[in-house]
């Protein structure tokens, strides 16, 4: 048996873990990033890290083949180069290199969505299907493609950033980076806590109200929970969300023509609350061909999808090396 180690690195948190070519996890190890160390004090605490776990999990150095990073922000997956990681304090931070000679196994670095994706096709909600598109509903919202067990990655790798569609006709509010009525402003787990505050704060009665006197403190589960709760404003807040997801969504299906559709993260924890509207606004803007022609699936492997698309891409990519 071959593994992989694969790493989901955050601003707050990184997770280690040893992942079998079957895709089961071995062993993990979850522990503060602290990137106020800088990146090669974050970058020697992995490889420490995966060594220790290997060791204690009795794993022959010979059987780890490669090692597999998700990181947030830009990347130049090619070159194994961290462009820029706001949340980490990263600039031209070259990862792979660094972690190869400490660990001196292939590592390769990809965008954290795409492994988030890359795993769900692989091994999660996905298994099976050709034509993945993985979205993740956290606190943005992102997407990646996977065709055939390959990563579809655009000019300069920045494709699936499904979160910056515009979607004027559903609500036109500043985004973070700096447009109007960007699709993660609505779609994702601080946009649906927003709309409930904004909502409350123009005078609308909801239960929310009297649970939060500091609406700044008002979270997406909240919502979730209150809509659960039968709260009239919580439901409409999810509807609305989903209706602005099946519509970018409906973008999506004919540009890409997916044959599965796995939606995750924290957001998509609301179930049919989100899913419901969702594939109604989508169903009612597709063409009658693309129809019936894809499933909608919620993710299985959640906060493991990371890790396990991470090391699953090294292993890909690894063994795909060695034949060209």
């Amino acid at each position: 048996m071959k593994y992989a180690a694969g790493v989901d690195v955050g601003g707050t948190n990184i997770v280690c873990g040893l992942i079998e070519e079957t895709g089961r996890v071995v062993a993990r190890k979850k522990y503060a990033t602290a990137p106020e160390r800088g990146s090669a004090a974050v970058l020697e605490g992995i490889a420490a890290t995966v060594e220790r776990l290997r060791e204690d999990a009795g794993i022959p150095a010979d059987d780890l083949e490669a090692i597999g990073l998700g990181i947030p922000g830009l990347l130049d997956p090619e070159r194994g180069i961290s462009v820029r990681a706001v949340n980490l304090g990263w600039t031209q931070v070259p990862v792979a290199a660094e972690l190869q000679r400490r660990l001196g196994k292939p590592t390769y670095i990809d965008n954290d969505v795409r492994m988030y994706a890359y795993g769900e096709a692989i091994a999660g909600a996905g298994r099976g299907a050709r034509y993945v598109l993985g979205v993740t509903i956290g606190t943005g919202l992102a997407s990646a493609f996977v065709q055939n067990g390959e990563l579809l990655y655009g000019h300069r790798f920045m494709a699936g950033e499904i979160g910056h569609v515009p979607i004027e006709h559903f609500e036109s509010i500043p985004c973070n980076c700096g447009r109007i009525g960007c699709l993660e402003t609505v779609v994702s787990a601080t946009g649906i806590a927003r709309q409930a505050r904004t909502r409350i704060e123009r005078g609308e009665r909801s239960s929310l109200a009297e649970r939060f006197p500091d609406l700044s403190r008002l979270r997406s589960v909240d919502v979730t929970e209150a809509c659960l709760a039968g709260d009239a404003l919580a439901k409409d807040v999810l509807d609305r969300t989903g209706r602005a997801l099946g519509a970018a969504l409906a973008w999506a299906v004919p540009l890409l023509s997916p044959d599965a559709i796995v939606i995750g993260g924290g957001g998509a924890l609301a179930g049919d609350a989100l899913f419901v509207p969702m594939k109604s606004e989508l169903d009612s803007r597709l063409l009658q061909d693309y129809k019936d022609q894809f499933v909608i699936r919620s993710a299985e492997l959640h906060d493991d999808a990371g890790l396990i698309g991470s090391a699953l891409w090294a292993l890909a990519r690894g063994r795909k090396a060695l034949h060209t």
